[in-house]
């Protein structure tokens, strides 16, 4: 059963974006289709619980602290990221590139976590948190280990539009970089996602053996993809397989209580 306001208010909550971080209320209420008193009620709500807050100069509205408090907390608490924290970030100081963690929501995959090599003076530049599947290696990396049913679900609903000169908007041409993705076991992001940009993503598995998320490293294309690529790809299997086993994936254990198998 949908309680309308809670609807209605969090309908609200999921306009911002990077792209679009205040918002005022003429813009809200034409974005959800609802009257400005009955925005104006709502918004007084998510301000008082912190949801929201207002930008003085402007009078409009932004995402609250409430919402970032939150997200702090799923993000420490999410298993994977528990488990693949100092993995990654060893992973990450020693190759000097970006590690991120991802994990698969709905139509395309969520950065939960990420580590740069460096401490940097300013913010850096901002890659995520949603992520297109199809042409990054964190999200070819879990699409690849889905079920064949769940992979054409996706393509048949998903419009594979071009980012750059290489993302591959063929689903023929998709499929077989996935089927060679399973058999490799790591993903590639040449320059698909973003221009100058270089990407090698894995799997990581669950106890069920399901696929729980993906890891990556990243940096610029020359040097992701350049004459250290075999060992970094390396480096980034034997993380993912370690970040698996402790998410509870044994996967010689599981072949063995299974039995011998037929001819």
């Amino acid at each position: 059963m949908s309680i309308q306001s809670v609807d209605r208010a969090l309908q609200i909550l999921a306009l911002f974006s990077h792209r679009c971080p205040t918002l005022g209320v003429t813009e809200i209420s034409q974005a959800v289709g609802l009257s400005k008193g009955t925005v104006h009620g709502l918004i007084r709500t998510l301000l008082r619980q912190g949801f929201l807050q207002q930008d003085v100069p402007s009078r409009k509205y932004r995402l609250g602290l409430k919402i970032y408090e939150l997200g702090i907390i799923l993000a420490g608490t999410l298993e994977i990221n528990q488990k693949a924290a100092g993995p990654l970030t060893q992973l990450a100081k020693s190759a000097q590139l970006t590690g991120r963690v991802a994990i698969w929501d709905g139509d395309s995959v969520i950065i939960t976590f990420d580590v740069h090599p460096r401490i940097r003076a300013v913010l850096p530049f901002r890659f995520g948190p949603r992520v297109h599947a199809y042409c990054s290696a964190m999200g070819k990396s879990i699409l690849a280990f889905l079920d064949e049913t769940q992979v054409n679900s996706y393509l048949d609903r998903t419009p594979l539009v071009a980012f750059t000169a290489t993302t591959v908007t063929e689903k023929d041409k998709l499929l077989e970089e996935l089927a060679e993705t399973r058999r490799r076991g790591y993903a590639l992001d040449r320059e698909e996602a973003v221009q100058g940009i270089g990407c090698i993503g894995a799997p990581v598995f669950q106890r069920d053996g399901q696929v729980a998320g993906s890891i990556s490293i990243s940096g610029s294309t020359s040097r992701v993809l350049g004459e250290k690529m075999t060992e970094y790809t390396e480096e980034l299997l034997r993380t993912a397989a370690e970040i698996s086993r402790y998410m509870g994936h044994f996967p010689a254990f599981a072949d063995s209580l299974s039995g011998p198998r037929p001819n």
